[in-house]
């Protein structure tokens, strides 16, 4: 067998399974690549088709069966795939991952790396905070991009910030990024290392209706890092209210909302609102200055 008959073979089980994506994937083609190519110990960004392609590569009935036994796994356990590589790639950085932190896939890492929010920022900023930080993917990226500032990562979940830690580490940013146990901006220590010049949040923000109708690769990951409540805007509703005194005067917010711009526009009517344009549209990310907060 050839690895591309692997991989095609792969896509037919998954496509059959009915299982969902959304976690690095978005189709069955693409995801029994993920999971052939790491399974194989190949690059994930090999090449599959032209002069150059692996695709006809022989793959050994040992390392067959290895692939097999692992898209059994993803298709009973319907856990994503990160969560059974124990890896995740977002904006071409590998990220660890296991179930105590949601695999990481937000737009803001978009942002961060095509330079999209560069405009609301000043020469002034430097102090950085990365509210429900997760895997620390956010922070890290935040880092990376700007290499003057500091990042605060923090989030409610302990375990999360486990997960983070290594990925801190693993990228070697130790020394400029801090994690901190916090409950939204309600801990003292997160307190003390503002004002922050730029926020960044992907926050719980799904509505319940929503979250009863997850498939069961969403209900894999932590219910805290996703559910709302009612309408999706229970923490942001919390957070608009008292971010504005732990910013900067020229500081700006930068949130991930999701799907949820009908239920956000009912919260805040009023607000001023900068919609930014993301591969997934100009409804999922929002900016708010704190001039805009303060109305």
């Amino acid at each position: 067998m050839t690895l591309l008959e692997l991989i095609e073979s792969g896509a037919q089980q998954l496509t059959q399974a009915h299982v969902s994506f959304g976690h690095g994937t978005t189709n069955a083609r693409d995801e029994a690549a993920w999971l052939v190519l790491w399974c194989l110990g190949l690059p994930l960004d090999a090449a599959l088709e032209g002069e150059d392609s692996i695709a006809n590569q022989a793959v050994a009935p040992a390392d067959a069966a290895r692939v097999a036994t692992l898209l059994e796994a993803r298709i009973a356990t319907r856990k994503p795939a990160a969560y059974l590589t124990r890896e995740a790639w977002l904006q071409g950085v590998a990220f660890y991952v296991d179930e105590r932190a949601i695999v990481p896939r937000s737009l803001i890492a978009e942002l961060l790396v095509d330079g999209s929010i560069d405009y609301w920022l000043k020469e002034t900023t430097h102090n950085v905070l990365d509210l429900c930080t997760g895997n620390g993917s956010l922070a890290i990226l935040a880092a990376m991009v700007y290499p003057e500032v500091a990042v605060t990562a923090s989030d409610l979940s302990p375990d999360a910030l486990a997960v983070a830690r290594i990925n801190v580490d693993k990228h070697g940013l130790q020394d400029r990024i801090t994690l901190l146990e916090s409950d939204g901006l309600g801990a003292p220590a997160l307190q003390a290392r503002g004002p922050f010049d730029l926020i960044l949040c992907n926050p719980p923000y799904v509505n319940a209706q929503s979250m009863a109708e997850l498939p069961a690769e969403y209900r894999a990951e932590p219910t805290l890092a996703l559910a709302g409540g009612g309408d999706g805007m229970d923490f942001v509703r919390a957070l608009l209210q008292s971010a504005p005194q732990h910013m900067a005067p020229d500081a700006v917010l930068v949130l991930e909302i999701g799907h949820e711009r009908h239920h956000f526009e009912a919260a805040f009517p009023q607000l001023e609102v900068v919609w930014l344009e993301t591969s997934a549209g100009e409804d999922q990310v929002l900016l708010l200055t704190r001039e805009a907060l303060l109305k």
